[in-house]
């Protein structure tokens, strides 16, 4: 008989494994916290895959398919990252890999990105193996790798090199989604809102680079490539994008106006909607979803002051709204100029997902099962995930990583931040819900 497991046991010992992501090929990698997971469900029966490029093995990933009761059904992906952001010890007061449980929460870097859905996931599977129940589909599960950088050696590499793994799979779920968190209404009551991902602004990173005679720097010629380049960054850094809203976006500001007992008002004063500015907290990424986004992130050039250098180089950072991407790139080269060259580092599409089929519904009904005042709403993320790999194998991804109010008011903090931690209470009531999702569905 195999042991049940528990959630936050498991937790702890993600926690524990550290999986920074520094840079792209990061010497540290995903590959202990892999071992011990293809381990725990070799032991519990299944036949997981640990997978990893041949240049990079320490950059490792789990890959195991569940058969379901029913294999003419599509079936299902659940996909959650092992690698997390860096975390500097000396801004935290306590260990970042430690760990720990105090006060109620689970801490440690990945507790809320993502450890705490792997943990899910992992519990979900073991306890399948230790009861002899299972899913009516077939489910794929994936622990992946690199989602912080970009993928090149986790979901991106998975879906170029074994994208048969995925046979089958018809919809996937993911990251930054089914979270329930409390607001409260226009009347002061408390009101319980949850936000299913299902789409997601496009990635769509520019390199631009200018080039001119290096000279000294005493001697100032016309141009040259760092007036070229700071000239572009003016024109595309501050670039007044329109205003799109996508029907996901408009869906998702009109739902939850209409939970708190607000008028959706979707018109504008110097570009800011008001029902954004009356939402707050609640409207949570839309104030980005509405419209483009370059911000300049980057910039490199020189290296000795009385030196006038031959190339400039930045690097901007590049989201579209779902529908807007045509547009976007056609405005590019005039913001840009003729003196400065650019390219896609990146180039990801917008993603969207249906939300008025049974899938959608599922989830939501999951949230419910587990704390019936919560009201569902469509959401549209702001940055990126894994979903957009995923999606190019036409799987249409959500974001639900699901998580319940702490009855004693404890939030999950700390998401790229300092004394990230998630209250136990909400990941046990998060397991509730994906269990609950994965048998049912």
């Amino acid at each position: 008989m195999v042991e049940r497991p528990n959630v936050v046991s498991v937790l702890q010992t993600l926690l524990r494994f550290d999986t920074t992501n520094r840079a792209p090929g990061d010497a540290e990698g995903e590959l202990p916290a892999a071992q011990w997971i293809y381990s725990q469900l070799a032991d519990a029966g299944y036949q997981p895959r640990l997978l990893a490029r041949e240049d990079a093995p320490h950059r490792a990933n789990v890959v195991v398919r569940v058969s379901g009761a029913d294999p003419s059904l599509e079936g299902l992906l659940v996909h959650a990252h092992l690698d997390v952001v860096p975390a500097e010890p000396e801004q935290w007061s306590f260990d970042p890999f430690g760990g720990d449980v105090v006060d109620g929460c689970v801490r440690g870097r990945g507790a809320t990105d993502m450890k705490d859905m792997c943990a899910m996931t992992l519990t979900v599977l073991l306890d399948w193996a230790a009861t002899g129940e299972g899913p009516r589909r077939d489910v794929v599960v994936a622990f992946v790798a690199d989602e912080e950088t970009d993928g090149a050696f986790g979901a991106r590499w998975l879906v170029g090199a074994r994208p048969e793994l995925f046979a089958g799979v018809t919809v996937g779920i993911g990251e930054s989604g089914g979270v329930v968190e409390e607001h409260i209404s226009a009347a002061g009551e408390p009101v319980r809102l949850a936000r299913i991902a299902a789409g997601e602004r496009g990635t769509m990173h520019l390199r631009l680079t200018a080039t001119g005679s290096s000279g000294h720097g005493s001697r100032p010629v016309e141009g040259g490539a760092v007036l070229a380049l700071i000239d572009a960054l003016q024109r595309i850094g501050h670039h007044a994008w329109p205003l799109h809203m996508s029907a996901l976006v408009r869906a998702q500001l009109e739902q939850t106006a209409a939970a708190l007992g607000l008028k959706a008002d979707l018109t504008t004063d110097d570009g800011v909607l008001h029902t954004i500015a009356e939402l707050g907290d609640a409207a949570d990424a839309a104030a980005f979803t509405i419209r483009a986004s370059t911000t300049p992130t980057v910039v490199r050039a020189g290296y000795k002051v009385n030196v006038i250098p031959g190339l400039a180089e930045a690097e901007i950072d590049v989201r579209c709204p779902p529908g807007f991407e045509e547009e976007l790139c056609a405005a590019l080269p005039a913001l840009v100029g003729d003196d400065v060259a650019f390219e896609h580092t990146v180039r990801e599409p917008p993603v969207q997902a249906p939300v008025d089929n049974a899938w959608f519904e599922a989830m939501a009904a999951s949230i419910r099962h587990a704390d019936p005042r919560t009201v569902v709403v469509p959401g549209c993320l702001g940055g990126g995930t894994d979903a957009k790999a995923f999606s190019s194998l036409g799987i249409a991804c959500y974001g639900f990583a699901p998580a319940t109010v702490d009855p004693e008011g404890r939030r999950r903090s700390g998401i790229h931040g300092i004394d990230e931690r998630v209250p136990v209470a909400s990941l046990e009531g998060g397991l509730q819900i994906l269990a609950h999702f994965l048998e049912t569905v």
